[in-house]
Formats: structure tokens, C-alpha cells, sequence
């Protein structure tokens, strides 16, 4: 049997449950600070691999094992390791109280509807773009992924980090600091978490649900939904579609470039992405934050027109797709601009024929698999005397392009 015992926010372990075990394995403060058997066999982490053989001898051998953790090692910690190796029904887990739960309740906040991203030996880029886009957001550090380096990539955003470091000890602090604080700072390796606050939606209503908000019930949404100029807007069958080759979803980045009124934006914000738009009317740029705001979603807006926008971008990461409304004699280069950002998809709208080759020597030159569709819809309208008709739409071509190693490794988490 392993007994895997979480160690709470600094309280030691239960001398009993570690009484009989002839292998205990933790980090080296969690060992210093347990009342080990003194017959037990210490292995410190550091190198999980070489940590879980010598577990594996012992497991064989039907000895004994304790493995000493931080809070609750069943939430982001080593019994997923241990489960995979060893198999779940030799394992007697007991938590403790987690880092997240831990700086929750000290800043005096329900956690119920935050999303909580692991940043330690992973991608930081997911941690950011969900903190972007999330309004309540804890996200677990690491070496080279702390609070310098979050503040570092939120600086463009309304954002309170509230840095908890070497929670339940002695030495525990918690200090509210602007993204631009953070990444000033040398924060050293005490840091347990970071939980990262847009304050005007941190207190949401009560959830059923724990987590990120529900995702929503529909998307393509009538174009009454939003606020636009003269029917200057991506239809919603175009929409749909659009939305379907993007893909957007939480820990993506998608730049929305000739925004216009933001629908496009807009909905994949209700997905759950951190979403960019650049739009280079002034009236456009207030329709898109309105619009953002009617349905309680985050967009960054940047007033600015496209490619020179673009370069200018101070997003700090690359986006995993874009969406290009619009046409005008730029469009290729816009196109070319965008496809050499993209990670995974890049999606054009167009409604001039003539656009259609241009692009798409645009996105197959940037080696992107590209394909299309004319989109041609015909709506449901009244006539006099209860009787309906076909309205056509205006047709509209979409392109779209994939890059191949997206298709066969799949998109970085």
C-alpha cells in the first residue's frame, strides 16, 4: 500500500500514519519536517522517474510506502503519477487543504466559479490566455511560469494578481500587486500560487457548477444580438462556420482582425478564448467593447488598421487562430501577416470574388493546408397573406487554412 499524505498549508503529518511505512519519499522541507520511523528508507524528490522505481521495489516486495505532498495531492499533485504507475487501489490518499483553497480563503473569496491552471512544467502561455479571458483565475507556478512572468504577459490587461507565498508557514505573505509589479519583482521560490482577479467581476452569482461559466447553450448568434452599422456584420451562417474551422475554446488566443462590430469576437469569448480584436474605425472600436460588454465577456480591443496593426500587436504570444473580416486591397497582406502569427488556423471572409485567389495564395505561400466554401443561405420571410418566402443572403466566401503540424500533433496545451 502507498499513503499518500497531504501536507496542508504547512501543517506536518500525523506521526501515526507515516508510523509503519519502511519508504518515505517527499520533497526535502516536507521530510524535515515529518516525524519519520527512523528505520525508513528517505528519498527526496527531485527527478519524479528515478523516485517512483525505487517506490516500484518496494510495492513489489508488498513493503510499506508513504509519499509526503503538498495540500491535496490528488488536485494538479503526484497521485495521477502514482495512479497511472501503480494502479488507484493501492493507494490510500489523504489530502490536505490545497494552496488554492488556502489563498482563497485568506484574501476572503469563493473559489467555486475560478478556473485553476497548473503553469508548473507546462506551457504558460494556457495559464495566461485563461486569466485573459476569466475573470477569477488561480494558476500553480513554477520555475521560469511565476508571478514575473504572468505580470509580464498581462500588462495590456485590467488585472489584480494576488501573489501567496509559503502558505501555513511563518514566513507567509500575500501582496496585491498590478501585472506591471509583478513582473518587476524577483519573487524567489517561496511562491504557492497566484491568483489573478479582474475585481469588477470577481464576486459572480452562485454557481451549480464549479469551474469556468457553463459554456453557452447556443452560438452563431441572430444578428440582433449585437450593435452594428448598417447591417455591416458577419451573417450568422457565416459565423457558424467560421466559428466551427476556428475552434475556439479556454487557454486559446484568437485575434479577430477587421473586427468591425465584434461578433466574431464576441462569440468566441463566450467559448471561453482570450480574444484580440483590431478594428480601425473609432465608432467600430466602441461597438466591439459594448458589445463585449452586453454579454459579459472580456475583448481586447486595439484600435489600428491591419497589417500595420498587427505588428505592432503587444500581445506577448502567438495567437492559435485568426479570424479576417472584411476585403480592400490590403486583404493579401493582412492574410500573409496573420498566417505568420498563427499557430493553428487562420479563417477569411470575403465577399468580392476577386479577393478569393490573392487570399489564397496568401495562406497556402505560408504553408498552410487551405480549403473553402461559398456560403449561400436563403432565409425564411413573410409575405402578405401568411405566406413565406426565400431571402437570399448576400453569398460570402470563406477560406481557411490549417497548418499541417497542427493537424498531426495536435495543439500545445
Amino acid at each position: 500500500m502507498i499513503t499518500v499524505v497531504g501536507t496542508g498549508t504547512g501543517a506536518p503529518p500525523d506521526p501515526d500514519v507515516l508510523a509503519g511505512a519502511e519508504l518515505v519519499v517527499g520533497g526535502r522541507r516536507h521530510l524535515d519536517a515529518a516525524a519519520l520511523p527512523g528505520t525508513a528508507e528517505r528519498v527526496v524528490l527531485g527527478p519524479l522517474a528515478p523516485a517512483l522505481d525505487t517506490v516500484a521495489r518496494y510495492v513489489r516486495a508488498d513493503r510499506p510506502v508513504a509519499v509526503l505532498a503538498s495540500g491535496d495531492p490528488g488536485f494538479f499533485g503526484i497521485v495521477r503519477a502514482l495512479a497511472e504507475r501503480f494502479g488507484p487501489e493501492r493507494l490510500d490518499v489523504r489530502p490536505g487543504v490545497s494552496s488554492v483553497a488556502a489563498a482563497f480563503a485568506r484574501i476572503g473569496l469563493p473559489w467555486d466559479d475560478a478556473v485553476v491552471a497548473s503553469a508548473h512544467g507546462r506551457d504558460l502561455r494556457t495559464a495566461v490566455n485563461l486569466c485573459r479571458a476569466h475573470p477569477k483565475v488561480a494558476v500553480l507556478t513554477g520555475p521560469g511560469a511565476g508571478p514575473a512572468e504572468l505580470g509580464a504577459a498581462l500588462r495590456p490587461y485590467r488585472r489584480v494578481l494576488v501573489v501567496a507565498s509559503a502558505l501555513g508557514s511563518p514566513d507567509e505573505r500575500l501582496e496585491r500587486v498590478t501585472p506591471a509589479q509583478a513582473a518587476a519583482r524577483d519573487w524567489g521560490t517561496a511562491v504557492s500560487v497566484v491568483v489573478c482577479l479582474d475585481e469588477s467581476r470577481a464576486l459572480g452569482p452562485a454557481r451549480t457548477v464549479a469551474g469556468a461559466a457553463r459554456r453557452p447553450a447556443g452560438w452563431a448568434l441572430d444578428e440582433a444580438e449585437f450593435a452594428h452599422r448598417d447591417s455591416m456584420i458577419t451573417k450568422f451562417e457565416v459565423r457558424a462556420l467560421a466559428l466551427a474551422r476556428l475552434g475556439p475554446r479556454p487557454g486559446d488566443l484568437v485575434w479577430d482582425v477587421g473586427a468591425g462590430s465584434g461578433s466574431v469576437a464576441v462569440e468566441c469569448a463566450r467559448l471561453g478564448a482570450a480574444v484580440t480584436a483590431v478594428e480601425k474605425a473609432p465608432d467600430g472600436v466602441e461597438r466591439i467593447r459594448a458589445n463585449a460588454a452586453a454579454h459579459g465577456v472580456d475583448v481586447r480591443v486595439v484600435h489600428g488598421a491591419a497589417p500595420a496593426a498587427l505588428a505592432g500587436l503587444d500581445d506577448p504570444d502567438d495567437p492559435d487562430a485568426v479570424f479576417v473580416g472584411g476585403g480592400g486591397r490590403e486583404l493579401p497582406a493582412v492574410v500573409t501577416a496573420c498566417a505568420r502569427r498563427a499557430r493553428r488556423t487562420v479563417v477569411v471572409a470575403m465577399a468580392a470574388l476577386d479577393r478569393v485567389p490573392a487570399a489564397r495564395e496568401a495562406l497556402t505561400g505560408a504553408g498552410f493546408a487551405c480549403d473553402g466554401v461559398l456560403v449561400q443561405a436563403s432565409r425564411l420571410a413573410p409575405l402578405p397573406g401568411d405566406v413565406t418566402r426565400l431571402a437570399a443572403t448576400n453569398p460570402v466566401f470563406l477560406l481557411w487554412g490549417v497548418r499541417p503540424r497542427a493537424r498531426t500533433e495536435g495543439v500545445a496545451q
